[in-house]
């Protein structure tokens, strides 16, 4: 018999988290986390939480839609819980401009395929009731390709993501919502990237029927807390006539642990899956947070720093293509080109956590979340232009910090 390895402790390091997500979180959400008591999840103050934290994202996502709640987990099992009424030979319409939407594109063919679609092919299935409409990588989505599709094809349902990160792109929302409204389609919005980071309610998009966010992005509250999600009593009533292929998931199975039966909020906290009271003060805190800067004053601020850093590196010889708020993608200089991974790597080597662009072609993503004050600015421009020049891009780095100051203090005076 071997003897077991006890590895070291593990030490992980501060690190410069700006790409596209995690984002860093507030050390008053770290202090929530690690302050909670030890406590069983039907103890009051966890069950008081819970009933707190579902009414204060309905004010965060701009919404009277009883079934909103955070699922426990990720951005994935956000986006698992949105998708899980899509059934069998339902016919859908994805739309694609980047990696994460080609993801929620992949999940929704095997959330559509028939078994034998499915057996064909099971991990990339090709359901003949899905249409993928593909978008070219660092263009958005817009009305016209939404309208015309959706008059083509006549769906049950269709999808797109709000922010696509993977591009750094806007897909247009408002003509998402007004084309499904006009053709009866249930729309379905991965809001993973815009949730906490644009200005915008939810109710004001009639279209769209379930919404799905992450924990990591905007609201920046530890990868693994809770996912938030809304669902109009459309979506629920289609769900309650069709049920869906899952329990853990299952959205009105899901509402209960937060205290939502038959579309009503119950008067106390009820028995519920075994949630965590160090993830719920966590939560609870990072959306008390949110509602203080409001959602207005967090989308103007991203706004605000976005732009310095977008003008810096386009200084640096940059070419940002991105119209995100809280991501910059760009292309190096001429003379850098092709070595986009190089200095990546050599970036998160130095606890500068840059990040390329995971699909075709390879790109640099830099991210501000919930880095949003001068120094953090200044601190990831020079970080990046130091790793340029090491690659041998020859930039004045004294002149990049003065046109800098000189950004901030021009924005600064408009205001």
């Amino acid at each position: 018999m071997t003897e077991a390895t006890i590895f070291p402790q593990l030490e992980i390091p501060d690190t410069m988290a700006a790409g596209p997500g995690p984002g860093h979180t507030d050390p008053r959400i770290l202090k929530r986390f690690a302050g909670a008591g030890m406590a069983d999840h039907m103890q009051a103050d966890v069950l008081r939480g819970m009933i707190e934290c579902k009414l204060m994202l309905r004010t965060v996502m701009g919404t009277q839609n009883v079934h909103t709640f955070g699922v426990a987990g990720t951005g994935w099992s956000g986006l698992d819980c949105l998708f899980s009424a899509v059934m069998p030979g339902d016919k859908v319409v994805v739309f694609v401009n980047g990696t994460f939407s080609g993801i929620d594109g992949l999940t929704l063919r095997m959330k559509a395929a028939t078994a034998e679609e499915l057996a064909a092919s099971p991990m990339d299935p090709q359901p003949a009731s899905v249409t993928i409409m593909t978008v070219p990588h660092g263009q958005s989505v817009t009305v016209e390709i939404v309208e015309a599709a959706l008059a083509e094809h006549k769906p049950k349902w269709a999808a797109m993501a709000h922010w696509e990160t993977g591009s750094g792109r806007i897909n247009d929302l408002r003509g998402f919502s007004d084309a499904c409204v006009s053709h009866g389609v249930i729309g379905l919005v991965d809001a993973v990237s815009s949730l906490g980071v644009e200005d915008f309610r939810i109710d004001d998009f009639p279209g769209v029927h379930g919404w799905a966010s992450c924990p990591q992005k905007g609201i920046c509250c530890l990868p693994l807390t809770y996912a938030p999600v809304s669902f109009t009593d459309r979506y629920i009533a289609n769900l309650r006539h069709t049920g869906c292929r899952t329990f853990v998931h299952h959205p009105i199975l899901e509402a209960r642990h937060w205290g939502i039966v038959d579309g009503k909020d119950v008067e106390k906290g009820i028995y519920h899956r075994t949630h965590s009271a160090y993830a719920v003060a966590a939560f609870h805190e990072a959306l008390r947070i949110t509602l203080q800067q409001t959602v207005a004053g967090r989308a103007k601020s991203y706004a605000f720093h976005e732009a310095a850093l977008r003008d810096a590196v386009t200084a640096m010889g940059c070419k940002v293509t991105s119209n995100m708020t809280s991501l910059v993608v760009l292309n190096l200089p001429d003379r850098l080109a092709g070595r986009e991974m190089e200095l990546v790597q050599a970036c998160r080597a130095s606890g500068f956590g840059i990040w390329p662009t995971l699909s075709e072609p390879v790109q640099v993503r830099i991210g501000i979340l919930n880095l949003l004050n001068q120094n953090a600015i200044g601190d990831i421009v020079n970080r990046f232009g130091t790793a340029l020049n090491r690659m041998g891009a020859e930039i004045d780095m004294e002149r990049i910090n003065d046109r800098l100051e000189k950004h901030y203090q021009t924005m600064i005076a408009a205001e």
